[in-house]
């Protein structure tokens, strides 16, 4: 059960182990190997030292100056198993060198990297398939992991290969199904993004951004910031209101703009009265956000939005709500409605 050469991710059990001098220098391996793949959510130290091996792959720096007992030349042979019936079946078979495998690992958190993170600790890949699951009363289960997706996307990650499609498509069809545009669904979305724009495959010229990107001039990330205002609006508004447009319209504002953003705006700027009368402040800064949004798409909604645009919603949705401009453009609204009073 405490092995750590042996990870569950998914349906599939990765087993790994390292070939070097000493025992010393292969241990030490094996437990890097398992931090970078399976990083300790509660452990504060290990975040530490798994943070610093990432910070010296991406600078170039060898490992060995972390630590004496680590060497990037230490070979590593990593094997994904799966259950077939009676017998196994093997996902995949990946041997290099450790520096090798964390340069690839330390890419990975790189393209899934996200303004503000979600996180604490850099997720596992098992944190990443259970966001692409149906979840039962607030939870998603391993067991609801789209067969063969954790082999798949354990290859993508130690090859630093295309992931699979289907991990884009499953984050977006649950935030549809879930209203939960959280931040690593956000992240798996921009790591898909990120990574087929880098390798050059067929999609958007435009970089996909890590923090709000104002200058972005996606159709799909404007409309996905343009539905966090909307929803800030009506939130502000009618505080109370236990169900915001999120819950009833994500899903068809993210797929087929047309058929609800007129309708959307057309409420808002009733929301918007209501606030001029008690906070015209706040009004005021959320109708130029709104203005600066729809100024960077021209007036017409597309009638639909392909997969990618869907995924770079979600980011722009993401960015939007989390933006921290909100706070500080509440709190001088609030400063200047207090002092008219």
């Amino acid at each position: 059960e405490h092995n750590r050469q042996r990870i569950r991710i998914g349906d599939a059990t990765v087993v790994f182990w390292a070939l070097a001098d000493t025992p010393e220098i292969s241990e030490t391996a094996e437990h890097t190997f398992a931090e970078l793949l399976d990083p300790s959510v509660d452990d504060a130290q290990e975040a530490m030292k798994l943070r610093a091996v990432l910070e010296a792959v991406s600078k170039g720096r060898p490992l060995r100056e972390l630590n004496a007992g680590l060497d990037e030349r230490t070979q590593m042979f990593v094997l994904g198993l799966a259950p077939n019936a009676s017998r196994l079946s093997i996902r995949f078979w990946q041997v290099g060198t450790l520096g090798h495998f964390a340069c690839r690992i330390a890419e990975h958190f790189h393209d899934l990297s996200i303004a503000p993170e979600p996180w604490n600790t850099a997720p596992a890949v098992w944190r990443l398939l259970l966001a692409t699951a149906p979840s039962r009363d607030g939870k998603a289960k391993a067991e609801d992991v789209l067969p063969q997706l954790a082999g798949e996307l354990t290859r993508s990650i130690l090859t630093g290969s295309r992931y699979p499609r289907s991990v884009l498509a499953n984050a977006i069809m649950r935030m549809r199904a879930d209203r939960d545009v959280s931040g690593i669904r956000a992240a798996l979305c921009k790591g898909v993004l990120t990574r087929d724009r880098r390798l050059g495959f067929n999609g958007s010229d435009e970089e996909v951004p890590v923090s709000l990107d104002k200058e972005a001039s996606n159709a799909g990330y404007r409309m996905g910031r343009l539905f966090a205002i909307l929803e800030r609006v009506q939130h502000s508004a009618l505080p109370s209101l236990n169900a915001t447009i999120r819950d009833r319209y994500y899903g068809a504002a993210s797929a087929t703009p047309a058929s609800v953003f007129p309708m959307l705006l057309r409420n808002a700027q009733n929301h918007l009265g209501r606030l001029r009368k008690d906070k015209p402040g706040l009004a005021g800064s959320l109708e130029r956000d709104i203005t600066e949004v729809i100024d960077g798409f021209g007036t017409e909604f597309p009638r639909s939005l392909r997969l990618e645009d869907q995924g770079r919603f979600a980011i722009g949705y993401y960015h939007q709500s989390k933006a921290r401009f909100h706070h500080s453009d509440e709190k001088t609204a609030s400063d200047s409605d207090d002092q008219g009073e």
